[in-house]
C-alpha cells in the first residue's frame, strides 16, 4: 500500500499554521450555512464495485448554484463587508459558475453587483446569472475573449470604487472553498485515504489541501487537470505560475491559462506523480456514464475527478476515496458534442476522406464493404478531385472498435483509398 505523501503538505502546513487557516476555514463553512446545508457526501456503489475501492462523491454540483464557486464568492464578500461596511458594490468577470455565485451572494447581502461576461457567453448562462442575482446585479457583455472582459471589469472597478472579486486568486476565496474539506471530514468521520480534486485556477484544490494539512491529515491528494489546460503541471515544472500559450476551453470550469499565484503558494510542493491530466474526449464518456447509469448531471469540470479513477485503479484499490464533483451546470445543447467526443474516445466512430471512383456502381460497391454493425453517420460529397475520383467526407459508427481494422481491409481490397482524419485536429476542425 502506498505511504501517505506528507511531503506534499510541508508548505501548505506552514501557511495554514501561520494564518490560522483551520479556524478561518471552519468559520467560513459555518457562515455559509446561511445559504445552504452541507452538500451530500454519497457513497457510490457502482464506482466502488468498478474500482474495488470505497468511493464517495462530494456533491458540490448540488449547491444552490450547482457549483462550489458560491462558497468562495460568499466568503470573500462577507469578509469585505465586515472590514468595510460601506462597500456595497461588487464586480467580477466570469462566463460561468463564478458569475452565478457572485450574483447569488449579492442578492443575499443586498448589495449591487456588476458582472462582466464575454459577448460570446451562451444565453443559458446569462439567464441563470440574472435569475440568481435578480435586481441586485447588472450584466455587461464586453469583449470576445475573457482577457478583454477581465480588463474591462478591472477598469470599471477603479473608476467606480467597487470591489473586485477574483474567482480563485484571493485568500478569502481559498478559505471559502476550503469549506468543502471541512464538511467532508465531518461527514465521513475521518480523513479519506485519497482525495481526487479538479484543478483550474487552484482555489478549491489549494483550500482543501491547506485544510487537510492544518488538521494533520495524511490523505493523498490527486490533482486533476484537463489535457488542454494543465496550468498546475506547467507551474510545477518551473516553480512558478506560467501562462499557457493555448488552452482547450471544452472543460470550461477548469480551462484556466494560468494558475493563481496565491493557490500555487500552497500547492508548490505537490508531487508531480500526484498531478494527472484527463483527455477531453475520454472525459465525455464519463459525463454520459454518470448521466445514464447514475442519473447525475455533471458539467465537464465536475466529471474530472470521476474520470481520473480510470488511471488510478492500482493506487486506490481497497482504499477510501473521495471525488469532488465540482459542478453540474451542463448545457444540454452540448449533449450531441459530448456524445460525438465520447464515441471517438471509445473508438467506435471515425471520420475519413474517401476517394470514390467516378463510375456507375461505385457507391454500391463501397456500401458492400460495410460490416453488419457499421453505420454511415456522415456522407458528404466534397468536390471532384479529378475526372476519375471524387472526395467524400465519411463518418462511420460501429459497435466495437475491432470492427474498423476489418472494414479497412475490405476497403483496401475493394480499391477504395481513404484517409483517417479522426485525430487530425486541423482537418477535423474545418470538415467535421
Amino acid at each position: 500500500m502506498e505511504k501517505p505523501g506528507r511531503c506534499c503538505y510541508a508548505h501548505a502546513m506552514d501557511t495554514a499554521r501561520t494564518a490560522d487557516f483551520r479556524h478561518r476555514a471552519e468559520a467560513a463553512a459555518e457562515a455559509v450555512r446561511a445559504l445552504f446545508d452541507p452538500t451530500p457526501l454519497q457513497r457510490n456503489d457502482h464506482l466502488s464495485a468498478e474500482y474495488g475501492a470505497d468511493i464517495w462523491l462530494k456533491r458540490e454540483d448540488l449547491t444552490p448554484v450547482r457549483s462550489y464557486k458560491l462558497r468562495g464568492a460568499f466568503n470573500a464578500m462577507r469578509k469585505v463587508r465586515a472590514a468595510n461596511p460601506g462597500q456595497g458594490h461588487f464586480v467580477c468577470a466570469s462566463a460561468g459558475n463564478h458569475a452565478q455565485g457572485v450574483a447569488f451572494a449579492c442578492r443575499h447581502f443586498g448589495v449591487r453587483g456588476t458582472i462582466f461576461m464575454p459577448v460570446t457567453t451562451p444565453q443559458q448562462k446569462i439567464a441563470k446569472t440574472r435569475t440568481f442575482g435578480g435586481d441586485a446585479v447588472t450584466i455587461r457583455l464586453t469583449g470576445d475573449y475573457f482577457d478583454d472582459t477581465l480588463r474591462a471589469a478591472q477598469a470599471f472597478c477603479t473608476a467606480e470604487g467597487a470591489q473586485f472579486l477574483s474567482p480563485f486568486d484571493d485568500p478569502d476565496v481559498i478559505e471559502g472553498q476550503a469549506g468543502v474539506a471541512v464538511e467532508m471530514l465531518a461527514q465521513l468521520g475521518r480523513a479519506p485515504d485519497v482525495l481526487v480534486v479538479p484543478v483550474g485556477g487552484g482555489g478549491l484544490s489549494a483550500g482543501m489541501t491547506a485544510y487537510l494539512a492544518a488538521v494533520g491529515a495524511t490523505t493523498t491528494v490527486i490533482y486533476v487537470e484537463p489535457v488542454g489546460a494543465p496550468s498546475l503541471a506547467a507551474a510545477l515544472d518551473v516553480g512558478a505560475p506560467q501562462t499557457l500559450p493555448r488552452i482547450d476551453t471544452f472543460v470550461d470550469g477548469a480551462a484556466v491559462a494560468r494558475i493563481g499565484a496565491r493557490p500555487f503558494e500552497i500547492l508548490r510542493n505537490v508531487r508531480h506523480r500526484d498531478v494527472m491530466t484527463v483527455d477531453e474526449d475520454r472525459l465525455c464518456t464519463t459525463i454520459l456514464s454518470m448521466l445514464n447509469v447514475e442519473g447525475i448531471v455533471l458539467e465537464p469540470a465536475g466529471a474530472l475527478s470521476v474520470d481520473a479513477l480510470k488511471d488510478l485503479r492500482d493506487r486506490i484499490a481497497g482504499r477510501t476515496v473521495v471525488c469532488v464533483t465540482t459542478g453540474g451546470n451542463f448545457d444540454f445543447e452540448r449533449l450531441p458534442e459530448v456524445k460525438e467526443r465520447a464515441q471517438r474516445a471509445a473508438g467506435v466512430k471515425k471520420y475519413f476522406i474517401l476517394r470514390l471512383p467516378q463510375r456507375p456502381g461505385a457507391l454500391r460497391d463501397f456500401l458492400a464493404t460495410l460490416g453488419p454493425d457499421d453505420d454511415i453517420a456522415r456522407f458528404e460529397y466534397l468536390k471532384k478531385s479529378n475526372r476519375n475520383f471524387g472526395s467524400v467526407l465519411l463518418g462511420i459508427e460501429t459497435t466495437d472498435p475491432a470492427n474498423f481494422p476489418l472494414l479497412f481491409a475490405r476497403m483496401e481490397a475493394g480499391g477504395f483509398p481513404y484517409r483517417d482524419i479522426t485525430a487530425d485536429e486541423v482537418l477535423a476542425e474545418f470538415l467535421v
